[in-house]
């Protein structure tokens, strides 16, 4: 039988195993979710449930925030370093990509996020009843890799802010242990609600916002090389591998998987379709303006070490942990000097992006795994998978620069390595109507998606190829690799060729069930 109302109304703090079996993990109680309905619509009619209520500012208002919570992926540490590296390399040339890789990054997101609206249901949980117990194994572990080679990028990127700002007074291993610390804020953060926990990202966006378009206003990069880098696409060998690292970095296969469940946090009545197409517009809006955002930012940080460093000897060698340092003996002191500057963002984008891959890693957990925990349990248990790899690669790797250079090569390839395994499931749901009703996309919007998924797997497959055509050695190493490679190779064909099995009848009954908590 399906869960009754009052089942979904028991605390999240579960004291038994039999009570956790009884329930089932959600992205959001009932009691958690922000009420809209009602705002706006004294010329709405409440019986025509196929419209959606007209425009209003105030709502949009209130349904912003997952959106700008999804952008921080987009402005990462990894993210930084990619830009500020196509900056010095490729100079302008490359900012019609970045523009195009971010319109890209958004339509996923929006997929991602029309999925959670449609379904009531994020995709980790959907993965979880979808696929059979040993592909949604598969599943979870290469999300928890993804996410695990994310956050050391994040903290180690946050460690070196830090070091920066304390005049190298903090080793890196610090810096790692004093960003551990973020999860008990988040859990702190938690407890005075949704939006609360929102507002402090948006401050952490406005800091980086304000400390790299500082950094644009003291460095002066040309008006006219930014906008041509925009409008006209260029692309050479030499910056082929730039250009992948832009494309690549873009799409952060834990961050599909923690806007559809970020989106839950509206309390959204699923039999109403009218409701439904109203949280999916307001949330296309913010999504898009959230982007908007992030574009601008990451345009202020390519510029900054374009105009800096482009055509220089110390191009090739500029990274993220001597970024800072280059800076200050490009451009000097200044009324505050560069190097606080740029650490004062890294920073911002390092915890930023650190607390959402804790929040992610929460959903993805309780998704594939059905978990009920405590909260301050499931937080400590998601930030351990990345804090205890994460301090033994600063403890190795503290002292070499060139190192962590190496180390950051290996992450990113980690990371494109799982992309298919969010992408693929995300399209292949949003696809069937079984599961997204009327709300599944189109033919026209498949063919695009599918392109733009191919598009991303591609490049980031050659990124793979070129790391590993120069890293691979030996008969015995080559030969694991071609294994492994085949395995991979195979289960994308898996994910890509298999008929979703789902029940009709489960999907009635859970959705109900869902409608009826929130409305409780």
């Amino acid at each position: 039988m399906p869960p009754t109302p009052q089942e979904h109304e028991q605390p999240l703090l579960l004291d038994s195993p039999q009570q956790a079996d009884e329930l089932e993990e959600t992205a959001y109680d009932s009691s958690e979710k922000i009420v809209v309905v009602g705002i706006d619509e004294s010329e709405y009619e409440s019986g025509n449930w196929a419209r959606a209520p007209p425009f209003s500012w105030r709502k949009l208002w209130l349904f912003t925030g997952p959106g700008f919570l999804m952008s921080i992926a987009f402005l990462d540490p990894g993210n930084l370093e990619g830009d500020l590296q196509a900056g010095a390399i490729a100079g302008y040339s490359l900012l019609w990509l970045l523009m195009w890789a971010t319109a890209m990054g958004l339509l996923i997101q929006l997929l991602s996020a029309r999925l959670g609206v449609a379904t009531g249901r994020h995709l980790a949980e959907l993965c979880r009843e979808e696929y059979p117990t040993w592909a949604r194994n598969v599943l979870w572990v290469m999300a928890e890799v993804a996410l695990i080679g994310s956050d050391i990028q994040e903290v180690i990127g946050s460690a070196i802010a830090i070091r920066i700002l304390s005049n190298g007074f903090v080793p890196l291993w610090a810096g790692v242990t004093i960003t551990a610390l973020d999860c008990f804020v988040f859990l702190l953060l938690e407890n005075y609600g949704v939006r609360k926990l929102e507002a402090v990202f948006a401050v952490l966006i406005a800091i980086m916002a304000v400390a790299f378009a500082w950094m644009f206003g003291e460095t002066k990069p040309s008006g006219k090389e930014l906008l041509l880098g925009i409008l006209i696409p260029k692309l050479s060998s030499r910056t082929i591998q730039q250009a992948v690292g832009v494309v690549g970095c873009i799409i952060m296969p834990h961050n599909v998987f923690l806007h559809s469940a970020l989106v839950q946090s509206r309390r959204v009545d699923h039999r109403n379709k009218g409701r439904v197409q109203e949280a999916l517009n307001y949330y296309s809006i913010e999504s898009t303006m959230a982007l908007i955002v992030s574009f601008v930012i990451n345009i202020f940080v390519t510029t900054v070490f374009a105009k800096g460093f482009y055509g220089t000897e110390l191009a090739n060698n500029i990274g993220l942990v001597n970024a800072g340092q280059y800076l200050q003996e490009q451009y000097g002191g200044g009324l505050f000097p560069i190097l606080y500057i740029w650490g004062i963002g890294l920073l911002a984008a390092g915890q930023s992006s650190t607390l959402t891959g804790t929040y992610a890693g929460q959903f993805i957990m309780g998704g594939f795994l059905n978990l009920r925990l405590k909260k301050w349990m499931r937080a400590l248990i998601t930030r351990s998978f990345a804090i205890i790899p994460t301090m033994i690669v600063a403890l190795i790797f503290d002292t070499s620069e060139q190192s962590l250079d190496v180390l950051n090569e290996w992450l990113n390839v980690l990371q494109s390595v799982q992309i298919p395994f969010a992408l693929i499931p995300l399209l292949c749901l949003v696809s069937k109507e079984q599961i997204m009703g009327s709300f599944r996309i189109g033919p026209v919007l498949q063919i695009i998606s599918w392109l733009v998924t191919v598009l991303v797997i591609v490049i980031n497959g050659y990124l793979l190829l070129e790391f590993f055509s120069h890293e691979v050695n030996g008969a015995i190493v080559g030969t694991v690799v071609c294994v492994l490679t085949a395995a991979y190779v195979a289960f994308i064909v898996y994910l890509i060729s298999r008929a979703v099995t789902y029940s009709p009848w489960q999907s009635v009954t859970q959705r109900k069930s869902n409608t009826n908590s929130e409305l409780e």
